[in-house]
């Protein structure tokens, strides 16, 4: 006779269920990071870096002696300097002209953003509110005011077709119209400019802005700049309205500008058949060639970045390695639900810890940055509680605490610390690094598709379509805007996260 073998039963927690719900596991693994001295440590020494390295990048950026400034309707630093045919309006009235060329006054080619139009601004100050109807060599028929504000026309190329612009002014409503032949006008926009006076200046202008094209190669840097003086010519030019003058005058609004090749002054000239030909140069544009003194307070988060990393790695491969992980997993048969809530707690923890140090980081790069000469009204104070700060602020903390959840998950994935942390590294940090040397192309790719490309939300400087500009990494430009850079990191964190629930529920612990 056999005796039935008998199978041992499967060991089950002694506790209940119940006793193992989430908010005890996230209390559980709250206990064991704050039991960890060494992890403390690490914690502190973090938010201390953060801040010591902000302060010290802050104090060796100085600046001063630079030409006036001229700030727009917003408050904001712009470009305002151009040549001007121009009368009077009083009221309401219209100003109608064909634009029939434009061309570069040196030979060097025109900058993409070159314009010639026609203007309503409420006066011949710089900074004056105002709205235009222009051609451009590059981006067709445009409507712009009040520098910031840029809306899209007609593309058709002006070296193939002269462009007739049209603006009315109907009390304090500006309406802008385009046509190929001046008979079919196609509507631009109609915008109120708050500033405009019963009294404005009306006429032709033409403005060039320097432009600089910078290429990058693995031999090093080269820069192309184009001229900043151009031609354009006009005809067709007609006026309805009461005006207290009784022809056009020329003026040139502004000095040159102080990066021009040439500081000669426009000029206008007027033919017996009704041409008008202008020449002159600078810009009337929004100025993106200030510092970001937002960005230059967050130099520490870079160094601060790499205890976070070691943190996140470290709370997970610590239990691997001493095969504490068994004991976790026993007490608590649901991996998830201790997976989530390893991710809550070194969240939690590490961006409370980020948002601290950056805040105080920021407040005192701020007051060491106004005493260097960053002050009004080139460079504002900035607001701990107002945007683009408190977005950099709180945008920093999160970066600090997802590269955290990174590792973390990683370390689920690959169980050994020096590879999650050369992991992460190489994600995160490698390509800022890169960026640096790599040719642009290739430096703004690496910039778009890694986790890198969430330091663009320390950006505090809008770069404005409208405006050219050479996107550079060592500038602190990045490709992506502040909120869809944060996004790809977001993307990793949660990949990572994935694929570390896959992990933990496949492999034996």
């Amino acid at each position: 006779m056999t005796t039935p073998t008998k199978t041992a039963p499967p060991y089950r927690s002694a506790l209940h269920p119940t006793r193992a719900g989430f908010g005890r596991l996230v209390r559980a693994e709250w206990t064991k990071f704050w039991t960890v001295r060494a992890w403390l440590l690490v914690l502190a020494v973090a938010a201390v870096v953060t801040v010591v390295i902000s302060q010290l990048g802050a104090s060796g950026s100085t600046t001063g002696g630079g030409p006036p400034v001229v700030l727009g309707p917003g408050g904001e630093v712009v470009n305002d300097s151009f040549r001007f045919t121009h009368r009077t309006l009083t009221g309401d009235g219209t100003i109608t002209a064909r634009v029939t060329g434009l061309k570069d006054a040196s030979g060097k080619g025109l900058g993409p953003w070159t314009k010639a139009g026609i203007i309503v601004r409420s006066s011949l100050k710089q900074g004056s509110p105002y709205a235009a109807v222009l051609a451009t060599p590059a981006h067709g028929v445009r409507m712009q005011w009040n520098f910031t504000h840029d809306k899209a026309g007609p593309s058709s190329d002006l070296a193939k077709a002269p462009q007739w612009l049209r603006l009315q002014r109907l009390g304090g409503k500006l309406t802008g119209y385009a046509s190929a032949d001046g008979e079919k006008w196609t509507r631009l926009g109609e915008v109120e400019v708050g500033g405009l006076r019963g009294t404005v200046q009306v006429g032709l202008f033409l403005a060039a802005p320097v432009h600089e094209i910078v290429h990058r190669s693995f031999g090093g840097t080269s820069e192309i700049a184009g001229s900043g003086q151009a031609t354009g010519t006009f005809d067709h030019l007609t006026f309805q309205g009461r005006s207290k003058d009784t022809g056009w005058t020329a003026t040139d609004v502004g000095a040159p500008p102080p990066n021009g090749p040439t500081s000669q002054p426009g000029s206008t000239t007027i033919s017996a058949t009704g041409t008008y030909t202008l020449t002159g140069q600078g810009d009337i544009a929004p100025d993106e060639n200030s510092p970001d003194t937002v960005q230059m307070s967050f130099q520490g988060v870079f160094m601060g970045l790499l205890f976070m990393v070691a943190l996140g790695t470290l709370f997970v491969t610590t239990e691997y390695k001493r095969g504490l992980i068994r004991t976790t997993f026993t007490a608590t048969p649901s991996r998830l639900k201790v997976l989530a809530a390893k991710t809550t707690v070194i969240a939690a923890i590490t961006f409370t810890t980020g948002l601290l140090a950056t805040a105080i980081g920021f407040t005192l790069a701020q007051k060491t940055l106004r005493s260097n000469g960053f002050k009004p009204p080139e460079f504002p104070d900035l607001s701990l509680l107002e945007n683009p700060a408190l977005r950099a602020v709180v945008g920093s903390a999160v970066l600090l605490s997802l590269v955290a959840v990174l590792a973390l998950s990683l370390g689920v994935v690959l169980r050994n610390s020096a590879g999650t942390i050369a992991t992460v590294v190489v994600l995160v940090i490698l390509p800022q690094i890169l960026s640096f040397a790599l040719p642009l192309p290739v430096a703004q790719w690496l910039l778009r598709v890694t986790p890198a490309a969430a330091f663009a939300v320390q950006q505090g400087v809008t770069y404005y379509p409208q405006v050219q500009h050479n996107c550079l990494p060592e500038s602190g430009c990045y490709p992506l805007s502040p909120y869809n850079g944060l996004a790809v990191l977001v993307a990793y964190a949660a990949a990572a996260l994935v694929l570390a629930a896959w992990t933990v529920r496949r492999r034996d612990a």
